[in-house]
């Protein structure tokens, strides 16, 4: 259990601030701030201040522990106080951090890495071991961290540290695109023998102060930061579960960033001074899951049709409120190693009719799983409906258990909403395309597919991973399960007095909900 620190704080609620009156708590809040901020942010970096981003939260089992991150409030917090080996770029492509380098064997099975020298908040220095020991943790079949599944590939018996800063990890095949391993989503590395995080020491640019799960989390500038000290002094994470308490208290300066807001809220907020919205273009694909391992979807007539049916730019006008962009039935549109030379797809009526007659579906009634577990949903289900039904198809939503919906629609139904966060191409293949994957919901299982596969995370030539890439894309597009209508922008808002928030930077990346790199005016 997370002890408690205590700490001046509170918890923002729709209905303003409680414990111990609005008055007394904007006071605390404000506490700390040095010195009188300028109304706009300078164009340069300024030292000083402190920053207050308020996030959703997770209540009172909140944790500090970086391995079992989950919540953007707790990635975003893991990434100011620790640090991964790699990280993910604007692009989803890999960048160094703990690690300045790294290479493998010829045969893409043992990879030497090379560490930076990095310093944990205690003065004790990031070491090889300390990645033996973090990784070994991740992978501890008895614990249930979310990296596990991709560190799995490591052979730990068989790694070894060569000296303090390099140490050489083996693989249990040959993977040319072991990097994503190193950057994946809570592989941070911590101190050996670090079992316990209620008093965190980590090695990122924010060093802990104190903490109240479920309310705040106060950190402080770590001066000795490897990529240079952060501009700010403190840190400070508050919560506010309602979007509309976020956007509140920045309104009532009680806040100076409030993460993940509403197309309509930044519309309602476009010409106020006291807000700007920056938009992280690419940042969730937005797609139905079509099961092609079952009637009716079995059909590839349907799926095509199905495809040409839908108005892209309609559902994104309407569900997403024009905050993103169209799909073309792939994943990872602007990231390494996407296809942008297919063709966008467009609706097309009249040949989606035609199938629908040849898949003798015309009249076919098809139940669409959805459930309100991600905003858009329900929307999604009856903007795809309307649509469907000018080519003779009767799309009926079904709302499902919203606490139940992932695990329920991997192995139950024929369609329902889905939606993915950023990352790698690989990745994403990995887990949700391959015969053998644990998350495939559309259950698409071909051999072919999977030599695909097998041939790009097998070579050293990178001409030849990225045309088995362009080649995997090519059948998924003709063929495949998913319909990928739309990539939503993220939204976040800020007080005109905060400088370097990133806007070329997708959920889950590097960038994203990086305060190391922010000022204040």
């Amino acid at each position: 259990m997370t002890s408690v620190i205590p700490m001046p704080a509170a918890r923002l609620t729709g209905r303003g601030l409680l414990a111990g009156g609005a008055a007394a708590v904007a006071a605390t809040l404000l506490a700390g701030c040095g010195d009188s901020p300028a109304d706009t942010a300078s164009d340069q970096p300024r030292r000083g201040g402190r920053l207050r981003a308020v996030f959703a939260g997770g209540g009172a089992q909140e944790t500090l522990d970086p391995h079992l991150a989950n919540l953007f409030n707790e990635a975003s917090r893991a990434k100011a106080m620790f640090d991964k080996l790699a990280d993910y770029g604007p692009d989803v492509s890999i960048r160094p951090r703990l690690a300045s380098g790294w290479e493998p064997d010829a045969g893409l099975t043992r990879w030497r890495i090379t560490l930076r020298e990095a310093t944990f908040h205690d003065g004790r220095p990031v070491r090889a071991a300390d990645v033996l020991y973090s990784y070994a943790r991740i992978t501890d079949p008895k614990r249930a961290f979310r990296a596990r599944a991709s560190l799995e590939l490591i052979d730990l018996r068989a790694s070894r540290a060569v000296d303090d800063r390099t140490v050489e990890l083996a693989l249990r095949r040959p993977f040319a695109e072991f990097p994503n391993v190193l950057a994946a989503f809570g592989a941070y590395v911590v101190p050996e023998g670090t079992d316990a995080f209620d008093r965190p020491v980590g090695s990122g640019p924010f060093a802990f102060d104190a903490f109240q799960p479920g309310r705040s989390l106060l950190l402080k500038r770590y001066a000795d930061h490897w990529d240079g000290a952060p501009h700010l002094d403190e840190l400070e994470y508050l919560v506010a579960n309602e979007e509309s308490a976020r956007i509140n208290a920045l309104l009532g300066g009680q806040a100076d960033y409030a993460h993940d807001v509403t197309p309509t809220t930044a519309r309602t907020y476009a010409g106020d001074a006291r807000v700007r919205i920056t938009r992280m273009a690419n940042s969730t694909m937005q797609a139905l899951a079509m099961k092609v391992d079952r009637p009716p979807f079995d059909n590839r007539d349907l799926r095509e049709a199905m495809f040409l049916l839908t108005d892209r730019q309609q559902l994104v006008d309407t569900v997403l409120s024009g905050a993103g962009q169209v799909g073309n039935d792939l994943f990872g549109k602007g990231y390494e190693h996407y296809a942008d030379d297919i063709a966008q797809r467009v609706p097309d009526l009249d040949r989606a009719r035609f199938l629908v007659e040849r898949a003798g579906a015309r009249g076919l009634r098809i139940p669409l799983d959805t459930a309100p577990v991600a905003s858009g949903f329900v929307e999604t289900a009856s903007v795809f409906a309307e649509q469907a039904r000018q080519v003779g198809l009767t799309v009926e939503a079904r709302s499902g258990n919203k606490d139940t919906y992932w695990k329920d629609i991997l192995t139950g139904g024929v369609l329902a909403c889905y939606r993915s966060g950023a990352m790698p191409i690989e990745t994403h293949v990995s887990q949700r395309l391959l015969s053998t994957s644990t998350t495939n919901a559309t259950r698409w299982r071909r051999p072919d597919f999977d030599a695909l596969y097998a041939r790009a995370v097998s070579s050293p030539d990178e001409q030849t991973r990225r045309q088995a890439y362009g080649d995997m894309q090519r059948v998924l597009h003709a063929e495949g399960g998913f319909l990928v209508w739309g990539f939503a922008d993220f939204l976040v808002a800020t007080s005109p007095r905060v400088g370097g928030v990133s806007a070329a930077a997708p959920a889950n990346t590097l960038d994203w909900a990086r305060f190391d790199k922010v000022w204040l005016g």
